[in-house]
């Protein structure tokens, strides 16, 4: 299975960082011992995974862009301009990224006993991938590997969304402008599954420098 930690290329330091956060929350199928089992999450596992992805230099790199583009676009225009306006938004954004983690990492995780990583399907024809890749923002995973819906990451995304409106003051309130922000962050999230379930055939089509890299 090809993996970021296998890349080999230029700017190989700077490809890990960005890489560790797109691989953490994805799992890998036993292919090597049928019926084997995953390891599961216990509530400090979810806790380290959530303070992980929120220390993760690219949180930061991403609130920083993120910032810059609402600066751009003087969202929230009650923070202002210039650098002291910059660093409210970077706040902000920090701050909501690190309360979405923590709900769709630990809180909801924990208390639905849900496994918040994405399980690869890996095998299939293209169209089953992907649906199958789509379709976990909707079906999730319980610790024990079954099926279930997808709490942590409907009630996490809206939890993080609903608290927003606390350090966003000039966010247009309710219900729609706050499903329509829940769904773009769903969307963005099953973008990043899709990513996740064909990177091998992604590496391969480009024929990006990896380590062991061999056709199918």
């Amino acid at each position: 299975m090809v993996s970021w930690s296998d890349y080999q290329g230029p700017l190989e330091k700077t490809v890990g960082i960005f890489a560790r956060r797109l691989e953490r929350r994805e799992v890998h199928p036993p292919h090597y011992k049928p019926g084997a089992k995953l390891c599961t999450l216990g509530l400090k596992d979810k806790f380290f995974l959530f303070a992980q992805d929120t220390a993760d230099p690219v949180t930061f790199l991403s609130a920083g862009f993120n910032s810059g583009i609402s600066q751009a676009e003087n969202d929230d225009p009650s923070f202002g301009q210039g650098f002291a306006g910059y660093g409210h938004r970077f706040g902000a954004n920090l701050i909501g990224q690190a309360s979405s983690d923590f709900f769709k990492d630990f809180v909801y995780p924990s208390i639905f006993a849900e496994d918040p990583r994405y399980y690869r399907l890996i095998h299939g024809r293209t169209r089953t991938r992907l649906l199958h890749a789509l379709e976990h923002s909707v079906v999730g995973y319980r610790e024990d590997g079954s099926r279930m819906f997808n709490f942590s990451e409907w009630l996490g995304t809206t939890s993080a969304v609903v608290l927003g409106n606390t350090y966003h003051p000039d966010n247009r309130r309710g219900f729609s402008p706050a499903a329509q922000r829940v769904g773009y962050a769903v969307a963005s999230d099953a973008g990043f599954d899709v990513l996740r379930e064909f990177w091998p055939e992604i590496a391969r089509k480009f024929k990006l420098p990896f380590r062991d890299q061999r056709d199918p």
